[in-house]
């Protein structure tokens, strides 16, 4: 099954990843701005992704590449299959020296995710799935809650999401969390630990990609904010926002939201 032979190449692929990032010490690690308010990189971000490129399209030379940390072009949308990377997705975490930062890769066929990894190598946490397969962490499978209503759940977003502009009856009901990757709030969500994801901005594909399979493998339905699929490898890497959970509550928060655009 290539989903699997792919998934394994992006297993052993996400742990070296994390023995390079972990040599390096967050605090102290050499960082930069991006232009445009883009956040900050540092040189852990470039070594993984230099392995990341190296690696993966040497064992993969006809697949497209996308990454946060490389400069895109338009080849890859002649591609059949994609490589999306976000070598550190966290990375603000990372600076900080938390342990909640993460390596998310995925494999896209056709604009659909086939298989998808996302490893926190500081809480030694590997997430995985493959298309058909399910999902799993750290080997064992996994599966998303069971909660049925909003008051009933808690849901990973951060404090912007709870404005009430952003809700047809206001207050939405749940109980908010937040962690900083977005690919480990699906992954999170992926588990069962949380109830569902909200994020309302425009977010790029190298954050959701991985974790976006993790779900919907795990038993659960992962959308943009409109409930509209999710397709990767786009001109503009960008999705309209994305919404995660088991069937209920991803519905529930559907027909809560107030269907604007998402912001930048």
């Amino acid at each position: 099954m290539p989903a699997l032979d792919d998934l394994s190449l992006l297993i052993e692929a996400a742990r070296r990843s994390g023995e390079i990032a972990t040599s390096f010490t967050g605090k102290t690690a050499q960082r930069w701005d991006k232009p445009d308010d883009a956040g900050p990189v540092t040189e852990a971000d470039l070594a993984v992704n230099a392995m990341l490129h190296q690696t993966l399209t040497a064992a993969r030379p006809d697949y497209g590449w996308l990454s946060e940390e490389s400069d895109d072009g338009t080849r890859r949308l002649g591609q059949r299959d994609l490589f999306i990377v976000d070598p550190i997705d966290g990375t603000r975490s990372f600076i900080e020296g938390s342990d909640t930062w993460s390596h998310s890769l995925a494999i896209a066929r056709d604009g659909r995710i086939t298989a998808a990894v996302v490893f926190l190598p500081m809480l030694d946490r590997l997430y995985a799935a493959a298309a058909g397969a399910g999902a799993t962490l750290n080997g064992q499978s996994i599966s998303v809650s069971d909660i049925a209503t909003l008051p009933e759940a808690t849901v990973l977003a951060t404090k912007p999401v709870m404005e009430m502009q952003h809700w047809t009856k206001g207050d939405p009901g749940f109980k908010r969390a937040h962690r900083p990757s977005l690919a480990y709030r699906l992954g999170l969500v992926g588990q069962g630990r949380f109830d569902g994801m909200v994020t309302l901005r425009k977010s790029w594909e190298w954050d959701i990609a991985a974790g976006a399979l993790i779900v919907t493998e795990a038993g659960g339905q992962c959308t943009d904010r409109t409930g509209q699929p999710l397709r990767f490898n786009n001109p503009d890497p960008r999705l309209n926002g994305v919404v995660a959970g088991g069937d209920a509550v991803h519905a529930a928060l559907l027909s809560g939201l107030a269907q604007t655009q998402a912001t930048p």
